[in-house]
């Protein structure tokens, strides 16, 4: 590759760690062409899937501010640079690794983070965004609903006593 070449593609790598939400590290080795291209529209518009040359990537990491990552750049490796939801892109990579085992996921950097293979496994098995939310909304309104039931037992039970000695004065009034 020529410097210039070289310099482009490490601008166009440091962009892309830059613009990114995570960026996932996998070894590609033995994967067809086709296989490739299956996994690229399976990620959708949540990732783009890239391969690149490990000293270049290291250089782009470096120059994106993102350490840690020298360690999983040995061997093919190819990115998959999260725009989109990272549990969705992350579920994604995992799928397509169960049905393709020589997709292997080897880590990747969140927010600044490095993970480890194990980390994004963790961040695949989470529910999506809109389930957490509708859970942490469900569990909102069930607070409120207990608040309620407590405020409006209270003028309840307080006309309840106040007919329970209506009821005893007329029965001694008697």
């Amino acid at each position: 590759m020529a410097r210039a070449d070289k310099a482009t593609a490490v601008a166009e790598l440091k962009t892309e760690f830059e613009g990114s939400a995570a960026a996932v590290l996998t070894e590609y080795r033995g994967l067809t062409v086709a296989q490739l291209k299956e996994l690229r529209t399976s990620l959708g518009g949540n990732a783009k899937f890239a391969v690149a040359k490990n000293t270049l990537t290291k250089i782009a990491a470096n120059e994106a501010g993102l350490t840690g990552l020298d360690g999983l750049l040995a061997g093919p490796t190819a990115i998959a640079f999260v725009n989109g939801d990272v549990v969705e892109a992350a579920k994604g990579l995992r799928d397509f690794a169960k049905a393709n085992p020589l997709l292997v996921i080897k880590g990747g950097v969140l927010d600044g983070k490095t993970l480890d293979a194990n980390e994004i496994t963790k961040l695949a098995d989470l529910e999506s965004r809109e389930v957490l939310l509708a859970k942490l909304a469900g569990a909102l309104k069930a607070k409120q609903s207990a608040a309620a039931a407590v405020f409006a037992a209270l003028p309840t039970q307080m006309a309840q006593l106040a007919d329970a000695l209506r009821a005893k004065r007329d029965e001694a009034g008697e």
